[in-house]
């Protein structure tokens, strides 16, 4: 046990090997709907959904154990909820940059990651956003995969005189409204693992309704699939713009304020926090993080980032990397259940994007709503991620926003030279776009 307690922060004398195993157990169950939703997103883009499944999983299985050995912390890593979206709807379909150039960009925003953990300059980019925006980018994001969970079940669809509106009830429809009632149902009633146990279900209600479609000669069991279509994918041509510019600066921001974000709520969990507010090994975390969106971006996958979800195995009574390393090797034996993930239709995934949508809410209610000039750059942040149908124009705009009202109000101490150089990195990008 003496080589646990050194490689993973294992101590029989203090930790539980059954608990540390349910608990691990009990995360991966209740975060891997990612395994279904993040090729079934990612495959939009025209990438082989078979190798993405085998991406996705590797992906957060090296992330994982790199938080294990590295951090020793009960915590999970896998491809962000917000920011395969980003890469699908965002650099794909609205930017239009094609997906190998979207491979290229997040192994940029990774190698760049990795230099900015290594020196710390993370701690000067955060202490350089407004408290408010945080807040408003998690919320924000958390609206904009709601707004796709609704879009992909069919639900909310695009009309010509309102530009959005009320789908008709079709099979794909009726099927959407029932994953996310069933997810919620499941949720409130606080049920581990609700959001697999909702695409689980709905799938199998989707066989009778014609949605989910079994191939012939289906076995539940196969060999993974082959990395080859994505595997180090990567087109670095047509990269050197302003766009990309500010494209990677929306990733670097969005992935340290989700990972720094996500790790301090966890670590309050599991009451690890200094007297001072720090948190042991949280470098090491997030150099797991960094790493992990590297090898991410060569497999195939978007970039990773530790899932609010562990708090599950924490409230099983994780404390240790024993349950980080637990979570990674289901990863990797999930390997061998790709025919039953990728069964699954993007409507019965519509609840677990809602329903993350909604748990990403919370970051909402800390926002100094009384305060026009904290409250109006936070709005600003996170309806223009919906209706921009962009989370870049959203941190864009939002940066943008509060850079001008606090000018026009003369309140200039509020401001920093980071501040002003991101707007006016993204005024360039607006007017040379």
């Amino acid at each position: 046990m003496k080589f646990f307690e050194t490689v993973l922060g294992f101590n029989s004398a203090e930790h539980s090997l059954r608990t540390e195993l349910i608990a691990g157990a009990t995360t991966f169950l209740t975060m891997s709907y990612i395994l279904a939703v993040n090729p079934a997103i990612l495959a939009t883009t025209g990438m082989d959904k078979g190798a993405l499944f085998t991406a996705t999983a590797l992906a957060s299985a090296i992330a994982t154990l790199l938080l294990a050995f590295m951090a020793k912390l009960p915590f999970a890593q896998a491809p962000s909820m917000g920011l395969n979206a980003f890469f699908a709807f965002t650099l794909c379909q609205a930017m239009h940059y094609t997906w190998q150039q979207s491979l290229a960009i997040m192994l940029i925003e990774g190698f760049i990651f990795l230099i900015i953990t290594f020196f710390n300059i993370r701690e000067m980019i955060l202490d350089a956003i407004p408290q408010n925006l945080r807040y408003a980018i998690s919320g924000g994001i958390g609206m904009f995969i709601a707004f796709i969970g609704l879009k992909n079940a069919e639900i909310i669809v695009q009309k010509e005189g309102t530009f959005v509106g009320l789908g008709e009830f079709t099979p794909i429809s009726i099927l959407g409204i029932i994953a996310i009632m069933l997810s919620g149902i499941l949720m409130a009633k606080q049920i581990k693992g609700a959001l697999f146990y909702g695409i689980i279900i709905a799938t199998i209600i989707g066989i009778p309704m014609g949605v989910t479609v079994i191939p012939e000669q289906w076995v539940p069991v196969s060999a993974p699939h082959s990395l080859a279509p994505t595997f180090c994918q990567f087109d670095f041509s047509g990269l050197l713009n302003y766009n990309t510019l500010l494209v990677i600066i929306s990733l670097l921001i969005v992935n340290i304020f989700d990972t720094v974000g996500t790790l301090v709520g966890l670590a309050q969990k599991t009451g690890i926090v200094r007297p001072d507010g720090s948190i042991p090994k949280v470098k090491e975390a997030m150099m797991s993080d960094a790493i992990g969106t590297t090898c991410g971006a060569m497999l195939g996958s978007s970039t990773i980032t530790t899932y609010i979800e562990s708090a599950s195995g924490i409230a099983e009574g994780g404390k240790t990397g024993m349950t980080s390393l637990v979570v990674g090797l289901l990863f990797i034996f999930s390997l061998l259940l790709s025919p039953i993930f990728l069964l699954i239709p993007a409507a019965a995934t519509s609840g677990a994007l809602v329903l993350v949508g909604v748990l990403m809410l919370d970051s909402i209610k800390k926002i100094d709503l009384g305060n026009v000039a904290e409250a109006f750059p936070a709005f600003i942040t996170m309806i223009t991620m919906v209706l921009c149908y962009s989370i870049a124009d959203g941190i864009c705009l939002g940066i943008l926003s509060y850079v001008i009202l606090k000018l026009c109000l003369g309140k200039w101490n509020e401001l920093n030279w980071t501040l002003i150089v991101l707007s006016i990195i993204f005024v360039l990008n607006f007017v040379y776009a």
